[in-house]
């Protein structure tokens, strides 16, 4: 079982992805909206895992990624992106992301990338 920090901005995106991690048997210990929040609730609740939306207001997910990183070299964190984002994926990964899942969310691929991070 994996304590995860679910982000994203949209709600029902963070209602849909906690339902199938809790599901799946892990424990989603908090939420966040933005990247910058991410950042605050990441370095207060040290999750063992973060899914990141990449498009976000107030900071994307990217920056979130680095800001992190820079707290904890060793994050784990996995990128979520609606399709036709792939390139920014890219970008996720050279900033330290180890996985990414698609919208709308398939739980089997969720629950995969988590397992192989864990």
């Amino acid at each position: 079982m994996a304590k995860i920090l679910v982000v994203d901005d949209a709600a029902f995106m963070r209602m849909q992805l906690t339902d199938i991690l809790q599901k799946g048997g892990h424990e989603v210990i908090g939420q966040a909206e933005n990247g910058k929040d991410a950042i605050e609730k990441y370095m207060q609740l040290k999750p063992d895992i973060v899914t990141m939306d990449i498009t976000m207001p107030v900071m994307e997910g990217i920056d979130a990624v680095k800001g992190i990183k820079q707290f904890d070299p060793d994050a784990k964190v996995i990128m979520c992106s609606a399709m036709g984002q792939q390139h920014m994926v890219v970008s996720a990964i050279q900033a330290g992301a180890r996985d990414f899942v698609v919208k709308p969310f398939q739980p089997d691929r969720v629950l995969d990338a988590i397992g192989k991070i864990v």
